[in-house]
């Protein structure tokens, strides 16, 4: 592997590190939350929304860079990238449908419920960071890289998407998917083995980040389509977990999961802000 390409996988990997350690991406619940906070969305989330705006700004002037740097002669000769690359797309592609899916049938013939949870909502991120990032390939209409040799990586022209797939580069929706599973399985596992946070999490972000370089690799996607992508795709997940999680036995949950789901065990914790009381945290 070329020296200049292992400095970008170790940062893509860091920072996807950095963003499973975030508090909304560690726990179902926030740290302002009380019993009856059952918001969607919650002052941590800010955090992550602030740190991939920062890194999809900072990708547009170093797009056309990255590109060159990744798609380097030597890279696009070695035999062992092109392979890796392939096996990448499927887990941005179809993989996470295919293991979603079949977790939860298997968890639903088995009997465990766990695994059944696992894969109808990891599942459920998924299509829901893909009906989002869909609608802004659309809406913004940005050119692909292979367009042409010269193609501006800010050319973005308003509901452009709509003609072709080539003007759909922005947001990746490979990276969508890789990272919306990668949140929402990271945080429902962090609630039953919250020992195995620190190594789950890193390993599934970094996965997921690995599926974005693949997209630049193949000159499909700016660096900047994969950092929008890998934001879609975080808050999907941490969403969709979220709200399964403060709407037990809402309908979907019913009907696909059954007599088999059942709410989670809560206990209490003083929850307090500015050194004053406020109300009762709910721990899963």
């Amino acid at each position: 592997m070329s020296f200049r390409f292992k400095p970008l996988l170790m940062v893509c990997v860091a920072a996807s590190t950095a963003v499973a350690q975030t508090p909304a991406a560690s726990s179902t619940t926030a740290p302002d939350s009380t019993l009856q906070d059952r918001r969607l969305f919650v002052r941590s989330d800010f955090k992550i929304l602030g740190f991939f705006a920062a890194g999809t700004v900072l990708m547009f002037p170093l797009d056309r860079h990255l590109a060159s740097v990744i798609r380097d002669e030597d890279l696009l000769a070695n035999k062992t990238l092109l392979n890796l690359s392939k096996d990448f797309r499927f887990f941005g592609g179809p993989g996470p449908y295919i293991i979603g899916s079949s977790l939860f049938v298997a968890g639903r013939l088995s009997r465990v419920h766990r695994a059944a949870e696992l894969g109808l909502h990891g599942t459920e991120a998924v299509v829901v960071g893909q009906a989002v990032s869909g609608v802004l390939k659309v809406l913004l209409g940005r050119a692909r890289p292979y367009i042409s040799e010269d193609t501006n990586p800010s050319n973005f022209a308003i509901m452009r998407g709509t003609k072709s797939g080539d003007f759909q580069s922005f947001p990746s929706g490979h990276s969508t998917s890789a990272f919306a599973a990668a949140a929402a399985v990271s945080m429902e596992t962090s609630q039953w083995w919250p020992q195995t946070k620190w190594i789950l999490g890193p390993i599934l972000y970094g996965g997921a980040a690995l599926v974005g370089v693949s997209r630049i690799y193949d000159d499909k996607h700016w660096a900047s389509d994969v950092i929008m992508g890998a934001a879609v795709g975080t808050f999907a997940g941490l969403k969709t977990v979220r709200f399964n999680h403060t709407h037990t036995g809402n309908r979907l949950d019913r009907w696909l999961l059954g007599t088999q789901h059942e709410p989670p065990k809560l206990r209490l914790l003083p929850a307090r802000e500015g050194g004053v009381q406020i109300g009762a945290s709910l721990v899963w």
